[in-house]
């Protein structure tokens, strides 16, 4: 009995269950090797010494038979016939609908730009579309979505993301689908060391080293600092102008420092953009190798947990340190809602903790009068409970 031939597989059905089935020989002198597939009963020649020039009828004369036929009958040749025309037809059918697909997802990408959301929005939803569609998902059917998520390891924050704007692509197209269950469970952010911030800076080249000043001193956000322009930097009397805030925030400005002045004054003027107009993530794979590279040379693997982000985290908590002044930290960052600032308040006293020597005057305001009066002499907000909201100032 001749042994299994792993190596090849059949040309109809794929199977490796493929037995040799004598030779050929050529009107040149060379002898061809035949094969024989178990599964199917197709007969083959060996597929690399298969001349290219070859007919289509030719193919077919090699044709062995299966359910009882013999071989090459005309029942052999008219089932593979059919077989090949159902493979171009499903091959035809996938191709179209792939075309329909993107053709939806660029309606959908200018819909959402007509209806005014930001750049950074409309890139997330294209994104998150675009991973799913080359993970095998079919955006026309939701269950499909659903089995492809289900196997992904994201984090609750990308899961809920991507939940959501398929969630909008459905919508649009008139669909609808039983949504998968996510819940973003809200984490302390990590803060550095004020060193481990300069270390990173100084371990930068001059462009990046520049982009990370800034993320320091005015707490941007990356996208916005991406975005930032040359006409939005007054070098003479050192300010920072972000009128395109993104999430929404409000427009900011900024005293920053001669040293972050000169770091900007010091880049190359090839584009309206201070750091060009290159993506994001150009620069933040550029980040990514430094941080590696500093954590190994500095022995310091806390520098790996250091992401952008965390920049705007170290400079909120080191705001409200010292001033005590939420509301000014709310400003400072452009929060729309104090919740979202609040945190900044747990984080601080968990790592510096309250001085002994630190003495409070209380008051508890209800109206917005009260609110109007407490400010003026100083005081600062602290929390709201029951309906009421508490102030302090130091004596």
């Amino acid at each position: 009995m001749p042994p299994e031939i792993r190596e090849v597989k059949c040309p109809v059905c794929g199977s490796k269950r493929v037995w040799r089935d004598g030779l050929r020989y050529l009107t040149n002198g060379e002898e061809v090797q035949r094969y024989i597939c178990r599964d199917c009963g197709y007969r083959f020649s060996d597929p690399s010494k298969i001349s290219k020039r070859r007919s289509s009828d030719s193919f077919y004369c090699r044709v062995g038979g299966w359910d009882g036929q013999p071989k090459n009958s005309a029942k052999a040749v008219e089932a593979l016939r059919e077989l090949e025309k159902a493979e171009k037809w499903a091959a035809g059918a996938a191709d179209k609908q792939k075309a329909e697909i993107k053709g939806k997802v660029l309606e959908y990408l200018f819909h959402l730009h007509k209806q005014g959301y930001s750049e950074a929005t409309i890139r997330l939803h294209r994104t998150a579309l675009k991973v799913l569609t080359e993970r095998g998902a079919n955006l026309f059917d939701p269950e499909s979505v659903k089995e492809v998520i289900a196997k992904q390891k994201w984090s609750s924050a990308r899961r809920y993301n991507v939940i959501s704007a398929y969630n909008s692509f459905l919508k649009f197209i008139g669909l609808s689908w039983e949504k998968p269950k996510c819940k973003v469970e809200r984490k302390i952010p990590f803060i550095p060391t004020e060193a481990e911030i300069d270390a990173l800076i100084a371990g930068s080249g001059r462009k990046l080293s520049a982009f990370l000043q800034l993320l320091k001193e005015t707490a941007m956000r990356a996208g916005e600092a991406k975005r930032l322009e040359w006409t939005d930097i007054d070098f003479e009397r050192r300010i920072i102008t972000l009128n395109k805030p993104e999430k929404g925030s409000m427009p900011r400005m900024w005293k920053v420092s001669p040293k972050l002045i000169s770091m900007l004054g010091a880049l190359p003027k090839k584009s309206t953009k201070v750091f060009g107009d290159g993506p994001i993530n150009s620069l933040k794979t550029t980040f990514q190798k430094t941080r590696r590279k500093l954590a190994h040379k500095l022995q310091n693997p806390r520098l790996l947990k250091i992401s952008f982000h965390t920049f705007r985290h170290w400079k909120a908590t080191m705001l409200y340190h010292q001033t005590k002044d939420i509301l000014y930290v709310k400003r400072f960052l452009g929060h729309k809602r104090l919740e979202n600032t609040e945190i900044y308040v747990n984080i601080e006293q968990t790592l510096f903790g309250e001085s002994d020597n630190d003495e409070f005057t209380v008051k508890v305001a209800s109206t917005p009068e009260e609110i109007k009066q407490l400010l003026e002499v100083g005081f600062e907000y602290v929390c709201k409970k029951g309906g009421l909201l508490f102030f302090r100032k130091r004596k």
